[in-house]
């Protein structure tokens, strides 16, 4: 299969550089068991990706319970902060983040997550070096620029137009692992390389340009990218 050539790298942050779906799974179903519920595959399918405050709503309708969304995130974000400032790399995420910034690639992160909480998830030595590669990171729960939330392509446009020579959708490569990422950035007009959690279905997986099983396994020159280097 062919791909067209891209300039621009976007990546998704959750899942995808580190390994924090883990972490939401095992806080938000604490939470949410408080409440007499469970936090089922497929309510965490319905929200991987969305920005927090459409997180919290879905699940509060979802499930009715009997707080508002902006008391659920309290909740959440309570019992998030410590775990999430341990926050480590998924495989191949370090090496190819380090490959492009060498290359001089123009490389940027497009999160649904807050300020508060990519703080939070920065905040170790390493963690913070590595971000710094990034010529900026878009979060999509404290930017008044971003709109609408994943699936919208919002985030991945107002990403893409805050690099310095605002490359066209075309020209950007975005990497996501949750499927409402992936069909953001395909609504954004951009080519997307998914790398999924074993639970998403084959139907999910459909919208994405090319699926890999990890960063490990992403081949930089099928998008006209440096190969890595043997």
């Amino acid at each position: 299969m062919a791909f067209s050539k891209v300039s621009h790298v976007i990546f998704d942050m959750d899942g995808l550089l580190l390994d924090t779906e883990k972490i939401y799974k095992k806080t938000i179903g604490d939470v949410l068991a408080k409440y007499g519920k469970d936090y089922t595959w497929e309510l965490r399918d319905m929200v991987m990706g969305t920005v927090e405050q459409d997180t919290a709503k879905i699940l509060v309708n979802e499930l009715n319970l009997p707080i508002t969304d902006t008391e659920f995130r309290a909740e959440c974000k309570a019992s998030q902060k410590d775990s999430l400032r341990q926050a480590e790399f998924m495989p191949g995420a370090v090496r190819l983040v380090r490959h492009l910034s060498k290359h001089g690639i123009p490389i940027a992160v497009a999160t649904s997550s807050g300020s508060e909480s990519v703080q939070w998830k920065t905040s170790q030595p390493e963690n913070k070096e590595v971000f710094s590669l990034f010529h900026h990171v878009v979060m999509g729960s404290s930017d008044e620029e971003v709109k609408n939330g994943k699936p919208a392509p919002d985030i991945f446009l107002v990403c893409a137009s805050r690099f310095p020579d605002k490359p066209a959708p075309e020209k950007c490569l975005v990497l996501e692992d949750a499927p409402n990422g992936v069909l953001g950035a395909r609504c954004a007009g951009m080519q997307v390389v998914m790398v999924p959690d074993d639970h998403v279905p084959e139907e999910k997986k459909k919208a994405a340009t090319l699926v890999v099983k990890s960063l490990l396994d992403f081949k930089p020159e099928l998008f006209g990218l440096p190969a890595f280097e043997n």
